[in-house]
């Protein structure tokens, strides 16, 4: 493997273990994770930009109203997915997460074709249409919406629909977006503090450690990823991304022994054998593509 199929594997292998990170501050009410999750992140990237000498070009690039706008909504979206993941793997929701995350490729094609008008093949329609059944048996089998996953797929679906058309690049789009957070991040923090709640400087070393830490394990594969994504095709990036939901369901039902039912075997398979069409197809389409791309006439 080349350096980017690496650096793409070590991110989505990060976050696939990042339930662990979590569990360790389970004591931490999730809120505040977030705020530090944010609040370190936006540290830690802007002395990225500092000592990368970024810093003066990311000040002129985020000037516009229309970068400010696009980035709030972006912002306002990554942090409901946060918050939402945060709180689901401390709450015992890891299964659940990790489905989020297998059916959001398939969300964010159905996004493409509603909102962007997009135009999608057979097969990936019958993916979809796969998926969708899955996901309706879980429903009707557990009682309910599986509102994690939804909430996880559909909130990641339309952030990326959001920085599809975002004018900056990965670096200065994620500073930017943790940079909006950071004030009201900072300003819930300290309330928690003042009101007798925080778990910062209050819950010993190991936890303010990893606290401060939440912003390390969230930049490093950030970066990472966005190396990545220069160096291989990103249909290459789409196949590695199942990866991450992988780790994290293996994480659930092996290491913390969450519940995995007979109901959740039927549907969690059939979702899966959507995204086996939907990884097939793609992967098919790619290598024909190349072949004809081959076998064209040099002009």
């Amino acid at each position: 493997m080349n350096k980017g199929t690496w650096l793409a594997v070590g991110a989505y292998s990060f976050w696939g273990f990042f339930p662990v990170y979590w569990k360790l501050l389970k004591h931490v009410p999730a809120p505040q994770l977030l705020g530090h999750r944010i609040g370190w992140s936006f540290i830690l990237l802007f002395l990225f930009l500092l000592v990368s000498q970024r810093w003066d070009s990311f000040r002129k690039a985020i000037k516009s109203p229309r970068v400010l706008r696009t980035y709030l909504v972006a912002a306002i979206l990554i942090g409901i997915n946060w918050l939402t993941y945060v709180w689901a793997v401390n709450a015992g929701y890891i299964v659940e997460t990790s489905l989020g995350y297998f059916i959001n490729p398939l969300v964010s094609v159905l996004m493409g074709v509603i909102i962007l008008k997009e135009t999608i093949r057979t097969w990936q329609w019958v993916a979809i249409a796969i998926a969708a059944i899955g996901v309706l048996y879980l429903t009707v089998s557990y009682g309910t919406i599986p509102w994690i996953a939804l909430t996880l797929a559909f909130s990641f679906g339309f952030y990326g629909l959001v920085k599809k058309t975002a004018p900056l690049n990965s670096i200065n789009g994620i500073t930017l977006e943790t940079g909006i957070l950071f004030l009201p991040s900072l300003g819930w923090l300290i309330f928690a503090d003042i009101s007798g709640d925080g778990a910062f400087l209050h819950t010993g070393w190991v936890s303010e450690i990893l606290m401060v830490g939440a912003g390390l394990v969230t930049t490093v594969p950030l970066l990472m990823f966005a190396s990545a994504t220069k160096l291989i095709p990103l249909s290459m990036v789409g196949i590695l991304q199942y990866i991450a939901p992988t780790i994290q369901f293996l994480i659930g039902v092996l290491l913390y022994h969450e519940p995995f039912t007979s109901y959740r075997v039927v549907g969690f398979t059939i979702v899966w054998f959507a995204l086996i069409i939907f990884g097939v197809e793609g992967w098919l389409v790619q290598r024909s593509n190349k072949r004809l791309a081959k076998g064209a006439p040099v002009p």
